[in-house]
């Protein structure tokens, strides 16, 4: 089975650790769906094992849209939950809440005295943001990348694993970080793009990106039969009308996620391009599949959100184990600044 790695590769085990570090938050969405495990978490995952590797829950950042205390903090717990069953291992990482490291707030004020406002309001994200929640644009999303920055910077992180397409965004934590350095003086490195071979994994509606906002998701942590009834929702070839037509592989969604559960896809998209197999047989494969798949990994989700305690322990212990690293940065950056 084809699994994401995440380049550059050579670097492994203590030798990694000792010499780079690596960051990456996740907002608190709640129970992960395919497209977060196929996209992020299986580098996540692998990660582990060729860097130090440090990985946030970012409940700071979620504040710009979610506004339900409640909800916030179940949906904080289920990602915590889910990124453990899923192979996070708090032996080989560190895992914690933006939130139970206050550090990162006050490094980013302090940043956003070096940041241009017009660095900001350029990014993608603030644009995107404006349009898709109009009755709320909050502070919060104009000065999101320098937050994004600070929980980068706030452990001298090297390395920020990132799609390609994600590279602008990593460019302003960059630049933000230069424009500190510049002022104060050397303090903190550029952090580098850790590229991964991370696929774009299209909801079960075929057109656009998995998005639980959409509801186009497949949740593979839930029980067999919702994680059936999605599969069998998916979109394929739009242009195959009967089961003897010949199908496109290469456009159906369904065939390309095999090849993330199966050596032998391509007998697969070969049964769909000669009408041997119909749209139906290969989503019921598919589903099957994606069961058999993540059926540890439910056990292990029901198990840890049956124990709260262990889940809240580990993220507690990831936060305590974080603090000295942090309280020494915000240390140095008093005093280049004239703080103390």
């Amino acid at each position: 089975m084809p699994t994401p790695v995440a380049t550059p590769s050579a670097r492994s085990g203590a030798a990694a650790r000792a010499a780079e570090r690596a960051f990456s938050g996740i907002q608190p969405s709640g129970i992960v769906h395919l497209g977060n495990d196929l996209g992020a978490i299986r580098n996540y995952v692998a990660l582990q094992d060729q860097f130090e590797a440090i990985y946030c829950i970012v409940d700071y950042h979620a504040l710009t849209s979610l506004h339900d205390p409640d909800l916030l903090r179940r949906w904080t717990r289920e990602m915590a939950a889910s990124l453990v069953a899923l192979g996070l291992d708090p032996e080989r990482c560190t895992l914690f809440v933006q939130s139970h490291r206050p550090e990162h707030t006050e490094l980013a004020w302090l940043f956003a005295t070096v940041t241009p406002v017009s660095w900001v309001e350029r990014t993608p994200t603030y644009k995107e943001k404006k349009a898709s929640q109009p009755e709320d644009v909050n502070h919060g999303l104009l000065t999101y990348p320098i937050l994004q920055a600070a929980d980068i910077a706030i452990y001298k992180a090297t390395r920020v694993p990132v799609g390609r397409d994600q590279d602008a965004h990593l460019e302003l934590s960059r630049e933000i970080v230069r424009a500190f350095n510049h002022r104060y003086g050397e303090t903190f490195p550029e952090p580098q793009a850790v590229h991964t071979d991370a696929p774009t994994v299209l909801g079960t509606d075929g057109v656009r990106k998995m998005s639980k906002s959409i509801g186009n998701t497949i949740e593979i942590l839930g029980p067999p039969d919702l994680i059936r009834k999605q599969v069998m929702s998916m979109v394929t070839d739009t242009l195959r009308i009967k089961r003897t037509d010949p199908g496109r592989p290469e456009v159906c969604n369904v065939c390309q996620l095999h090849r993330f559960f199966g050596d032998d896809y391509l007998e697969i998209q070969d049964g769909e391009r000669t009408a041997r197999t119909g749209c139906v047989d290969t989503k019921r494969l598919l589903a099957d599949r994606i069961i058999r798949h993540y059926a540890p990994a439910r056990e292990r989700y029901a198990d840890l959100m049956a124990h709260p305690e262990e889940i809240d322990g580990i993220l507690e212990a990831g936060a305590d184990r974080l603090k000295p690293m942090a309280a020494a940065t915000m240390a140095e950056v008093h005093e280049k600044m004239g703080l103390r």
